[in-house]
């Protein structure tokens, strides 16, 4: 079994200058005093511009089409996506290195932003059970503006899944805000039968978990947020891979673990 299921993270005023067009024999007016111009009586035609141009410039301070609009109009889910990444310094990429590197001669196999997405962290029936839920909720609310660069247990962590040459599963958590690995132990639940499977696995795949990333991302620009290896209902061997767009929707692409092309892809905009 593995670590974890595989599948089940100014207005600004613009000023409008009010310009007033001279005629060709009256050539200025003062600041503190407007002139009758061109033998026109000034008075009544002066109060008459100024409360037309009162009327122009209040339609001129309209709010761009910016970010308070947009941020009011995320989903729950989507809130929740954006918290839990605004606190996360440690990379897709960074992560895979680093838990790569505490197996010699391993490979990645499976790396996930733990809390991202999770049904379980999102009701949050234990304090410890769903520590990277806090940044959503409102048992801890000092949890999410400071995550601690220490590797405190409230903070979001990747939760990776490495194997050997043979399919040994080792399971690597790293800190997604100091980098520092915080736990790392075999798969005590893995059988002789999930090793071979997942020995054939990596001996097939010939694209990276970073090749796939790169594909991913050609397609939907955004975070890579999780990366599983697995065969999908067709029995391809497929990289899965979450990518959270700027606007904290996440589509799951399968690309081809040998040929690297995008076979599918899934859109939640929840």
């Amino acid at each position: 079994m593995r670590f974890e299921p595989r599948r089940n993270k100014t207005v600004s005023p613009r000023a409008r200058r009010l310009r007033v067009a001279g005629g060709a024999l009256c050539a200025a007016a003062l600041a503190a005093t407007l002139v009758t111009g061109c033998g026109q009586d000034s008075g009544d035609k002066t109060a008459a511009a100024t409360s037309e141009a009162a009327k122009v410039l209040p339609n001129q301070t309209t709010s761009p089409s910016g970010s308070p609009t947009a941020t009011a109009q995320l989903t729950e889910e989507q809130t929740k996506r954006k918290e839990l990444l605004s606190s996360v310094k440690v990379t897709f990429d960074k992560a895979a290195t680093t838990a790569v590197g505490e197996v010699s001669g391993g490979k990645l196999t499976d790396l996930d932003l733990e809390g991202l997405d999770d049904d379980d962290a999102s009701g949050s029936p234990s304090p410890t059970g769903s520590p990277t839920g806090s940044p959503t909720g409102s048992p801890s609310p000092e949890a999410s503006p400071s995550p601690s660069p220490t590797g405190s247990a409230a903070g979001p962590k990747w939760i990776a899944e490495v194997a050997e040459k043979d399919g040994t599963a080792h399971n690597v958590t790293i800190d997604a805000v100091s980098g520092e690995v915080v736990d790392f132990a075999p798969d005590a639940d893995q059988t002789d039968a999930d090793k071979q499977e997942l020995a054939a696995q990596i001996a097939k795949a010939t694209q990276t978990p970073q090749q796939a990333a790169k594909v991913a991302t050609g397609r939907q620009k955004g975070w890579v947020t999780s990366m599983s290896l697995e065969e999908n209902d067709s029995q391809v061997l497929v990289w899965k891979v979450d990518v959270v767009s700027k606007g904290y929707n996440k589509t799951t692409f399968d690309v081809d673990a040998v040929k690297g092309t995008i076979t599918d892809e899934q859109t939640d905009e929840s």
